[in-house]
């Protein structure tokens, strides 16, 4: 079932970015499928704040992966000993512990799979500027390199109709990307970007995602709606 139409899937964390891609996308007239992971997270907020977006979107057809978290054993995840770095300064040529092994590898071949099952025609994808200095899986490059193997992989590229993979806010600040969303109306309390929240779901404020996620808000002279813990 190969087609070049609008629907499509989008990769939704319950972050930032991946919610503001999904707003692009329905902006843009596509009909939107959600795909979220359970991949042995830290905490499961991110997951009930996919929901709610899915929701918040009338995205209806929203499925939920779970891998085994000893998938990626060595990342900072539920059950490691390790903890998640606070109020540093991030070393732009040190991938950041809290990467995790190929992720978007396995993430985006759930997604072209669903895709062409579903007779998709795109996947999208919230990878952003902010984070491919860090993320080797982030970078543009990455996926150029993943649409030119998914083509020679799939039924559909081999028919000459290969699923898109679209990274829309790619190049976009982070202030550009939440004036965005908020032009739209979008509700940006409904995301989760900490990797550390406490258990009552407040967020830490300190890891390098709480960082990058405040100063986002503060340049775009938007008030923050997350809740932070003391």
């Amino acid at each position: 079932m190969c087609t070049q139409n609008r629907k499509a899937v989008v990769l939704l964390s319950g972050g930032l970015d991946s919610a503001t891609t999904a707003l692009w996308a329905k902006e843009e007239g596509f009909l939107l499928s959600a795909m979220t992971f359970d991949y042995g997270q830290r905490h499961d907020i991110e997951i009930k704040s996919a929901q709610n977006i899915a929701a918040f979107l009338g995205v209806s057809d929203h499925i939920i992966i779970h891998i085994p978290a000893e998938i990626f054993s060595t990342s900072l995840l539920k059950n490691s000993p390790e903890e998640v770095p606070k109020n540093r300064l991030p070393k732009a040529e040190a991938i950041p512990s809290t990467y995790v092994p190929a992720r978007n590898i396995i993430f985006l071949s759930y997604a072209i799979a669903y895709a062409e099952s579903i007779g998709a025609g795109t996947v999208f994808i919230g990878a952003n500027i902010a984070d491919y200095s860090g993320y080797p899986d982030c970078r543009p490059e990455f996926f150029d390199s993943f649409a030119a193997m998914a083509e020679k992989g799939t039924k559909c590229g081999i028919e000459g109709r290969p699923v898109k993979i679209e990274t829309p806010i790619i190049s976009m600040t982070k202030a550009e990307i939440i004036r965005f969303g908020v032009a739209k109306d979008f509700d940006y309390s409904l995301t989760h970007s900490c990797y550390d929240p406490d258990e009552a779901g407040l967020a830490c404020g300190g890891c390098d995602s709480c960082l990058i996620r405040k100063k986002g808000f503060a340049e775009a002279g938007v008030i923050d709606p997350t809740r932070y813990g003391v």
